[in-house]
Formats: structure tokens, C-alpha cells, sequence
């Protein structure tokens, strides 16, 4: 009882410094322009200025605050405005209306600077100048504040988001795979090794006659490039899983399609014995997470894509409703060979197929198109024997246009003596191959590099305008 009469009177008391604090709403841009404020409501934003545009009594700039790729107009009289300036970040407070045109804008009442932005001091990008992908790259620190690379930044957690929102309702579970790992899962050399930088601690744990590069954990340790051996190992108990991380590859490439440090969505299937099976969970899961990615961030993805194309979404996107072509490894080479006047590089079956021919069979198909039943040689030791021919096995690429090979995949191997005459490695794979031995089932499952879907879906043509922080040969700034 006491206290709620304390209450009551101290309630009374500071009734008007209460009005006071509450009459401004604190809102974002894009809850303003979605029609989450009335008009008339009294509106307290923070943001950066991003063009001004001064009259005779008043000046009009243009406020964003990260929220979304559109921008809120604001109405300053020019001597509240001062000296702010292009790219400022401000306090503002101010009233919601509807210009002559019934556009909402703020009428500001108070203005505070927050940061300065003197461009005289080397700020690289301008008001109203565009800039190209490489020299904006030159500034990772700086390029959020370029509107497109915000939008395209916006895509990249919005599809993160559709991606595990989808998985999630399929059942699936998330496994945090290890970065470090004594494996190199695929073979190919391509893994960075990990080790102390203190040579002095090094020296003093490793023991005698072990190699330096093995001392820390007795063996030499790798950042990983996939985690997909890991999945496998929880899948035999979970049944569905899949990793959503960094993984790693020391490739000496400047290939806009490669990076050394990049984000892949594994995923591994418990009991799915058919690579048909398997294309259908990826076609299933690119096209609801497209069609997802759509329904929410469709003026993001288009404000991207205006860069470079101006072919309209629904255009772009015709693939979401249609099936996509399967087809096999030998029949993707006889296309190619049939059209190989039309081809710079020369068709070698032994040596796969290259990224000019890859986008050559989507554009022959008109659609992104699985390519099946890859021979064995260029193929990794986990992928399965086709049941009807030894030379084959039962993987599968999904290639998709604009960056080629999105999805790599397979049926795993689940016969113990196969897989043990195929193992690279007997003694660091041992536990692998002892997977096969207890309660084994047929597994299945792909990795999808999402700097690449994005790069497809947004049209973009460089992995490295995807990704916050690009990592490549020679380059590792920041």
C-alpha cells in the first residue's frame, strides 16, 4: 500500500517531465517509410546525412540510418543546419508529415551533429559521383556507407536468416563444426596449416624428434575446408544436420569466384540412399529460400541489381517455377563437344568441366542444371560407387548462372571395405572409416557457398563485393 501511494505521488509530481521525455518517438527510417508513425507523431531518428539540398529558407537532406536501401527526407531551416555537412551523423528531432506530393518527411525542431565527415580529409566517396567495385573495395572499412554495398550486406543476413528458418523446419540441427581440424577433407593440398606464432612456446611443447609444425597438437592441424567429415560423425546419431561457416582454401587465385576465407552452408542427410533424393532437397532449399528472400528484401536485392542488369525481377527469377534439368556428367561432355566451336577452351573430359563451359550448359538449358554421375577419378574418396557402374560415382553439381558451380554433392560411401581400399589416409581417418562399422545408414549431402549464391542471385560480379571483409592471395587487410 505504501509504496503504490509513493508511486502515485511521485507519478503525479513528474507527470510533465515524463511528457516532456516521451514526446519523441525513437523510430528508423525504414519503420517511418513502412508506415509504422502517424503523421503528425513526433519522431527522434539518428542517421547520416547523405545529400543536402539548400533553398531559400530551408534545406533538404536526405537521412540514412542502415535500416534499408530507402532514405527519409528531411526539412531543416538552413540556420539550424550550420555547418553539417555530406555524410554527418546527426541526432535529429522533428515531426512526421506529407510534403505536396503526400511524401512523408520529418520537419526538424532540433538537429545535433554527432560526427563531422570534412571531406577535405581524404573521404573517398562524394556526394553524387559514382564509384567502381574495385576501387570502392579499396576502403573495406569505409564501404558500408556506399548505399548498394549496404543493400547487398542486408541480403547476405537476410538469406543467412531464410536459410536456417528453412532448415529449422525441416528438422535439421545445427552442428558448429571445428575451424581447426587434422584433416584436410578434400585432398587437394589446399589447406592452411596452424601452428603457434610463438616460436619460443612451440619449441618448448613439442616433443623429441616430432616435427615443429607438429608440436602444438601432435599433429599438424589445418584451418578447416569443409566441415563435412564432422557432419557425417553427428548424422550417425542426429540424422539431420548442417554448419553454416567460415571454411578455408589456400588457392593462389585472383579468380572473382574465389576467396581464401569463405562461408559455406553444409548439410548432411541421414538414411537418403538416392542422389535424385538429394537433388530434390537442393532444389527445394534454393528455391524457398529465393522465393523467401524475395518476399522480404526484394527492393534490396533489385537496388543491387540495377548496377548491372536491367532486366526486371520477375524476369530474372522465371527459374523459381520451373524444374530444374538433371542430367549426366556423359551427357553434359557430348553437349560440350558438339558445341565446341562455340567454347574458348578445349573440352578434357579427364579434367572436368571449367567455369566457361559450366555457364554454357545453363545457358544451353536455360535454367540452373545438375550435372550427375561424375567418374570417379576427378571425384573425391567419400563419394559413392554407382550401383551399376564402377567407374562412376554418385555425385552431383549443381551449376546455376552468372558464377557456374554453386552446390557440390554426393551419396556417401557406406561400404566399410570400399571406402577402407579408397581411405587417403588410414590413421587420421581411422574414425571415419569406423563410422561404417557401428549402426551405419546411408548418408547424403551438399555444400553451397553463399558468397556465390548471393553473387548469383544479386547479380554481382566479384565473390569479394559479397563478403564484409574479403580474403584473397596478397590480400589481408584489416
Amino acid at each position: 500500500m505504501l509504496y503504490r501511494m509513493l508511486s502515485s505521488k511521485l507519478l503525479q509530481r513528474d507527470v510533465p517531465s515524463l511528457i516532456r521525455i516521451c514526446s519523441f518517438q525513437s523510430a528508423t527510417v525504414s519503420d517511418i517509410l513502412d508506415g509504422k508513425h502517424i503523421d503528425g507523431s513526433k519522431i527522434h531518428l539518428k542517421g547520416w546525412i547523405k545529400s543536402i539540398r539548400k533553398l531559400k529558407d530551408n534545406a533538404f537532406c536526405d537521412i540514412d540510418d542502415g535500416t534499408g536501401c530507402r532514405r527519409l527526407q528531411l526539412v531543416i531551416d538552413k540556420n539550424l543546419l550550420q555547418q553539417i555537412g555530406y555524410e554527418s551523423s546527426v541526432d535529429i528531432k522533428g515531426t512526421l508529415e506529407r510534403n505536396a506530393k503526400s511524401q512523408l518527411e520529418i520537419r526538424v525542431e532540433q538537429i545535433c551533429e554527432l560526427g563531422g565527415c570534412p571531406l577535405i580529409l581524404g573521404y573517398p566517396f562524394y556526394p553524387k559521383k559514382s564509384y567502381p567495385p574495385d576501387y570502392i573495395r579499396n576502403h573495406l572499412h569505409l564501404r558500408p556507407r556506399v548505399a548498394t554495398v549496404g543493400s547487398a550486406f542486408r541480403v547476405r543476413h537476410r538469406a543467412t536468416q531464410c536459410f536456417n528458418e528453412y532448415l529449422d523446419r525441416e528438422g535439421f540441427v545445427q552442428i558448429h563444426t571445428p575451424l581447426i581440424t587434422s584433416n584436410d577433407c578434400e585432398g587437394a593440398g589446399e589447406a592452411f596449416l596452424v601452428k603457434p606464432a610463438n616460436e619460443a612456446l612451440l619449441k618448448q611443447m613439442t616433443k623429441k624428434n616430432v616435427p615443429l609444425d607438429k608440436g602444438y597438437f601432435d599433429r599438424e592441424a589445418y584451418l578447416t575446408v569443409s566441415g563435412q567429415l564432422h557432419l557425417e560423425a553427428m548424422c550417425h546419431g542426429l540424422g539431420k544436420v548442417f554448419s553454416f561457416g567460415p571454411t578455408f582454401r589456400a588457392e593462389n587465385s585472383k579468380s572473382p569466384i574465389h576467396l581464401s576465407e569463405f562461408y559455406m552452408l553444409e548439410l548432411e542427410e541421414a538414411f537418403m540412399n538416392s542422389i535424385d533424393d538429394l537433388a530434390d532437397r537442393i532444389e527445394s532449399i534454393i528455391k524457398t529460400v529465393s522465393k523467401r528472400l524475395l518476399d522480404t528484401a526484394s527492393g534490396e536485392v533489385d537496388a543491387v541489381r540495377k548496377l548491372t542488369t536491367e532486366t526486371s525481377l520477375e524476369e530474372s527469377f522465371q527459374w523459381l517455377n520451373k524444374p530444374f534439368p538433371k542430367i549426366s556428367f556423359a551427357e553434359a561432355i557430348n553437349i560440350l563437344e558438339k558445341n565446341s566451336s562455340k567454347l574458348k577452351s578445349s573440352v578434357q573430359p579427364a579434367d572436368g568441366i571449367n567455369k566457361e563451359q559450366e555457364l554454357y550448359l545453363v545457358n544451353y538449358f536455360q535454367s540452373p542444371v545438375f550435372v550427375v554421375r561424375w567418374p570417379k577419378e576427378i571425384k573425391s574418396f567419400y563419394m559413392r560407387q554407382c550401383p551399376d557402374d564402377s567407374n562412376l560415382v554418385d555425385a552431383l553439381d549443381l551449376l546455376v548462372p552468372h558464377v557456374g558451380e554453386l552446390v557440390g554433392g554426393s551419396v556417401r560411401e557406406n561400404d566399410y571395405e570400399r571406402l577402407k581400399a579408397k581411405l587417403p589416409d588410414q590413421e587420421a581417418l581411422g574414425w571415419y572409416l569406423q563410422l561404417r562399422q557401428f549402426g551405419s545408414v546411408p548418408t547424403a549431402g551438399f555444400g553451397l557457398g553463399l558468397e556465390r549464391y548471393l553473387c548469383w542471385i544479386l547479380n554481382v560480379h566479384n565473390v569479394r563485393d559479397v563478403i564484409p571483409f574479403p580474403r584473397w592471395a596478397h590480400n589481408c587487410a584489416m
